[in-house]
């Protein structure tokens, strides 16, 4: 049996698409996911303050808002519950296979048709394919000699050990990303001792987060009350904040809130001093957090500067030749967010690999989405459609949109391809890298945006209102 979609990943883009297809009428679909349930990134981050640093009426579905959202920023289980209810909601959850994991997809020229392989050896067949794995889901850790050696317990951010109690113990932390930034005041006041690693400082910017109050839910039971929290927040996301990704002056007010909350909430000049970044504003992803300066100004809590040379069996030796000794080890260095699709093998045209040949240069895709010599083939949340400013969620609305306008064309046309150009390929990319070239992520900073060559593989480089523009108008 074909079917006519097959989607792989059950996360916010994958069930996008699932209810999407729904609500069109398509009925022959199935979305693979290799986990035992819905959700990825929100079903496996869990670690303690695990939380979205987009507001939580704009990091939702547009067809599916919510009415009695807690708080301004909402945790991780009040968003994996959200999608579990948005499933259920909308009748797709019978159409998920979990516990499934696609390690294979070969297009089959002849048939016109894609075949997905499992890790079990099943096969299963499909027109359209629409991957659905997002940039962060494979933990990246450090590449440091003696790794393996240490004696005690340590694991990363993302894979969460909660059997393992940080009551009383001597915490290390390398990373001092998004994800250290929720977990590290949660366990600081629990530990005896927690020593966070910093590579390099980050811009931290307020949350102002805060629990919505009865005024809040009354409101937001009104069409217009949710409109006006979602618009105004999209306002202020593809204006101020997109001003600091340009490096324009409304980004200047952004820059000036994390320097005033570092003055602030960090009193002591020195520590002050080794806090504040030395990269314009934006070259990393800005932090958002109203309790993770303080936590370093705790008695129990010693912020590490000096570069990591190894580790040991008894902790982590620092280059001024400190050994210092831990008991656990967390590991905050993010995701190996620059290689797409992986471990995933996909094999297009005349045996065409994806990831090894037509990405050896780095990931690159015709909105994001679509590959010369991958027909029917289409990347959610694929490469330079990350957003520094703004939700990602209206990214995957605005990519499932056009996913469903071409396979309205495919049927409408009585096509059984459909593939970009090289020509309108060539140019697109083109255009993106001219203008990733005038944002400050080419600054001289690292990131998880770039590649080891420097190439911006991740991010969009203009507002989140161009590519819903973009999508919309090319689609047809």
């Amino acid at each position: 049996m074909t079917d006519h979609v097959a989607v792989i990943g059950a996360g916010f883009a994958g069930l996008c698409m699932a209810i999407r297809l729904t609500r069109a009428g398509v009925t022959s679909f199935t979305v693979y996911e290799k986990a035992e349930e819905l959700g990825g990134v929100w079903r496996d981050n869990t670690y303690p303050g695990a939380g979205c640093d987009v507001p939580s009426h704009l990091y939702s579905y547009s067809f599916a808002p919510r009415e009695d959202w807690s708080r301004a920023y909402p945790l991780q289980p009040e968003l994996l519950r959200y999608l579990r209810d948005c499933a259920d909601a909308h009748g797709v959850r019978p159409r998920i296979r979990c516990g499934t994991e696609i390690v294979a997809a070969s297009y089959d020229e002849a048939k016109k048709r894609w075949e997905l392989r499992t890790a079990t050896g099943a096969v299963h067949h499909a027109r359209v394919l629409v991957t659905a794995v997002g940039q962060l889901n494979r933990p990246r850790f450090p590449d440091l000699p003696g790794r393996e050696d240490f004696a005690g317990t340590a694991f990363h951010s993302a894979r969460w050990d909660h059997g393992h109690d940080l009551a009383g113990r001597t915490v290390g932390v390398i990373g001092t990303g998004p994800s250290a930034v929720q977990f590290v005041p949660r366990i600081a006041p629990r530990v005896r001792t927690l020593r966070v690693f910093q590579r390099s400082a980050n811009w931290v910017m307020p949350k102002w987060d805060y629990r919505y109050g009865p005024v809040h839910q009354s409101l937001f039971r009104t069409a217009p009350g949710r409109l006006a929290f979602r618009g105004g927040w999209f306002a202020f996301c593809d204006t101020v904040l997109y001003s600091a990704v340009r490096g324009g002056r409304l980004g200047k007010a952004v820059e000036y809130l994390c320097r005033r909350q570092l003055r602030t909430q960090v009193p002591d000049p020195v520590l002050r001093a080794r806090l504040t970044p030395d990269f314009p504003l934006g070259c990393k992803r800005v932090l958002i957090s109203d309790d993770y300066l303080p936590a370093l100004t705790r008695d129990n809590v010693e912020l590490v500067t000096d570069r990591i040379t190894r580790i040991t069996p008894r902790g982590v030796v620092t280059a001024d030749g400190t050994e210092h000794a831990l008991d656990t080890l967390i590991y905050g260095t993010g995701f190996t967010a620059t290689e797409f699709l992986a471990p995933l093998t996909v094999t297009g045209r005349d045996g065409r690999l994806l990831r090894e040949e037509a990405w050896a240069d780095g990931a690159a895709a015709f909105l994001g989405m679509t590959v010369p010599g991958f027909p029917n083939l289409f990347l959610l949340y694929g490469p330079n459609t990350n957003l520094g400013n703004n939700s990602v969620v209206l990214m995957i609305e605005a990519q499932v949109r056009y996913v469903l306008d071409s396979l309205a064309a495919l049927d409408r046309e009585g096509r059984g391809e459909l593939e970009v150009s090289s020509r309108a390929y060539d140019a697109f990319q083109r255009r993106v890298q001219e203008a990733l070239g005038e944002t400050v992520w080419q600054a001289g900073c690292d990131s998880w945006y770039k590649t080891e060559t420097g190439k911006i593989t991740n991010n969009w480089p203009y507002r989140a209102a161009r590519y819903r523009t973009l999508t919309r108008r090319l689609a047809r």
